[in-house]
């Protein structure tokens, strides 16, 4: 074969991998739809009409006769009231992306400390997700204080050889497997950061599921921080939004950035709704969800083992929230294959999420734990997961 030939092979031979991972994606996206049981269902995995009907309980969380809102009045306003209280702090401010919510977080809290940079941990959310908005769009310097796969340490904070002005912390810590401290190691690093006169954020996008195990109340963890960042979808099943919530000044600058940001949306209804929804139904669930988070992960380590599967990894291996990782040595594509197969085959989805490459032949995926995983007992995950494995290769990648 000439060179020619063989480097005008090369673009087909691309299109013909992406092809096939993009038909996989659609048939793991198919099989989770039309599963009869599966461990969750995001919204995003659910038809337009079943996330209309997240507002049939609206009627319940919030007067319907009340006019609607208009840049942030109504029911977006009583939403802000609501997560303020629920943390203990003095108000809120709604956002439409935790990205623009963060942003302004910290570029508020650098105009004040007279310092842009914003120590944090390699892996998290704006350094890995948010194609460095943080540098790129407001002007902040990220330093990272360590990249290792757990929180920061205090002395890693009170050794840190250079200035900073804000500490932000993610809770959990999502790309480390939704890792949490304990709550000696939280207030010890908090206080090192006070030590070296830098403010201290919480990235809590996930922080509602948090209380379980730091055997603390949201009101008590959140008075750590001088300002933090929640989710309304990531838990709570909200149909998107944000909220930062902090000292009632730091606020109302806030305000004024998200309005330069594009922030200042002309109507907001349906997604605050479903946050009021998500609040009202979804909050106290959490508890009861980590606790059967820890019931699946126990179980499929079981499974797994009963199923001859040469080596497998749940972490953390007592989940700190109701989402954890499960490590394979298969390649991603193969291991997703398994997954997919299973699902069509049994209507039964233990993995409904893709799987990532991490190395030759080793490959994790993300499990997470809702209402309908509820209905699953260990002897259910136990099955599963023998269902799965048989459906892996024979022969481990490498």
């Amino acid at each position: 074969m000439s060179e020619t030939t063989r480097t005008s092979g090369q673009p087909q031979d691309r299109t013909s991998d992406e092809e096939r991972r993009k038909q996989l994606r659609e048939r793991r996206i198919a099989a989770q739809r039309s599963a009869r049981r599966v461990l969750a269902r995001s919204g995003f995995q659910r038809t337009l009409r079943e996330r209309l009907a997240v507002l049939d309980a609206a009627k319940d969380v919030y007067d319907l006769d009340e006019p609607s809102d208009l840049y942030g009045s109504g029911v977006v306003a009583a939403l802000e009231e609501k997560v303020a209280a629920l943390l203990g702090l003095e108000a809120a401010a709604f956002f439409p992306t935790g990205t623009m919510a963060q942003q302004v977080a910290l570029r508020c809290w650098a105009g004040r400390t007279g310092d842009p940079a914003v120590a944090l941990h390699g892996l998290a959310h704006p350094e890995v997700h948010e194609r460095h908005a943080l540098s790129q769009v407001s002007g902040l310097r990220p330093v990272r204080v360590t990249s290792e796969p757990r929180l920061p340490t205090a002395a890693e904070v009170r050794d840190f050889e250079e200035p900073f002005g804000t500490l932000m912390l993610e809770l959990p810590l999502r790309d480390a497997g939704f890792l949490l401290p304990t709550w000696e190691e939280l207030t010890e690093v908090v206080e090192a950061a006070r030590e070296r006169d830098a403010v201290v954020h919480f990235d809590g996008a996930r922080l509602w599921e948090s209380t379980v195990h730091f055997g603390r109340p949201l009101t008590e963890i959140a008075a750590l921080a001088d300002s933090v960042y929640v989710s309304f979808y990531k838990s709570l099943d909200g149909f998107g939004g944000a909220a930062l919530v902090g000292p009632k000044t730091l606020i109302e600058e806030a305000a004024v950035w998200r309005h330069r940001y594009g922030g200042q949306v002309y109507q907001q209804f349906p997604t605050a709704l479903s946050a009021l929804v998500g609040l009202e139904q979804e909050l106290p669930r959490l508890p009861e969800y980590v606790a059967h988070a820890r019931l699946v992960a126990a179980a499929l380590r079981e499974g797994f083992a009963s199923a001859g599967v040469p080596w497998a990894r749940v972490y953390p291996e007592v989940p700190h929230t109701h989402d954890f990782q499960v490590w394979l040595p298969y390649d991603a594509e193969a291991v997703t294959e398994a997954a997919v197969r299973t699902a069509e085959e049994t209507q039964t989805m233990l993995f409904a999420y893709g799987w990532e490459s991490k190395g030759p032949g080793l490959s994790f995926t993300e499990v997470p734990v809702r209402a309908p995983a509820l209905q699953w007992t260990a002897d259910d995950v136990r099955t599963a997961a023998a269902e799965f494995a048989a459906r892996l290769p024979r022969q481990v990648s490498g």
